[in-house]
């Protein structure tokens, strides 16, 4: 449930690549819109082989993400994914956080962002916890800037962060799960077929469907 992460260490229908971008025109090597901010192919494709070359070598990151029972609100459940679409899945939410924020009138400075890296690093290393949610380290910064945007928006919704289980933070955990979950839905994210498709009742991507021509399903006109 969106509402589990207080705590900051988180516990082919092939299309060639491409979609609609502005104006209607198909632009090549798109693997997701987010509003109007794009995210590559290519990008993707580096940012998940960084991640398995530095994944395989941190053995507190696999520790980490073995262990962990409930990652933070957007985040996506890495196990049932395969790397590609939870990268993919990271930073459409990295994105839909940022506008969560915004609609819930907060502004998240940087030093709130810096206390959050801060913490991590105290938690495991902010390096090791990236790289456990499916990012390559040089991501660590948007990760923490994700985290400390959930702690701003649940503290607006009148959270006591110093009790994870106390009512008013169970509360304002589920304000900020229902309000991802609006917002996403609101952005017409749209996800390049080849890595599935966005849910924003899970605020994840969805595996890959694939589909059977007219002809194999006995659908076509006769």
């Amino acid at each position: 449930m969106p509402g589990k992460s207080v705590k900051v260490v988180v516990a082919a229908v092939v299309a060639a690549g491409a979609l609609a971008g502005c104006g209607g025109q198909t632009r090549v090597g798109t693997a997701a819109l987010v509003g109007g901010d794009r995210i590559t192919v290519t990008s993707l494709d580096q940012t998940v082989r960084d991640w398995r070359g530095q994944f395989k070598d941190d053995p507190v990151a696999n520790q980490i993400r073995a262990n962990s029972s409930g990652l933070a609100p957007g985040l996506g459940d890495q196990e049932s994914e395969t790397d590609m679409q939870g990268a993919l899945s990271l930073l459409v939410n990295f994105r839909v956080a940022d506008k969560v924020a915004r609609q819930a009138g907060v502004q998240v400075p940087d030093g709130l962002a810096d206390r959050t890296a801060a913490l991590m690093d105290q938690r495991g290393g902010a390096g090791s916890i990236t790289l456990a949610t499916g990012l390559p380290r040089s991501r660590s910064r948007d990760l923490a800037r994700f985290i400390a945007t959930q702690t701003a928006v649940m503290q607006r919704f009148g959270a006591d962060l110093s009790n994870a289980q106390s009512p008013l933070t169970m509360q304002a955990a589920q304000q900020w799960g229902e309000l991802f979950q609006r917002t996403a839905a609101g952005m017409h994210i749209k996800i390049n077929p080849r890595f599935g498709r966005y849910d924003a009742a899970k605020v994840d991507i969805g595996p890959v469907v694939y589909r059977l021509s007219s002809a194999e399903t006995g659908t076509g006109e006769a």
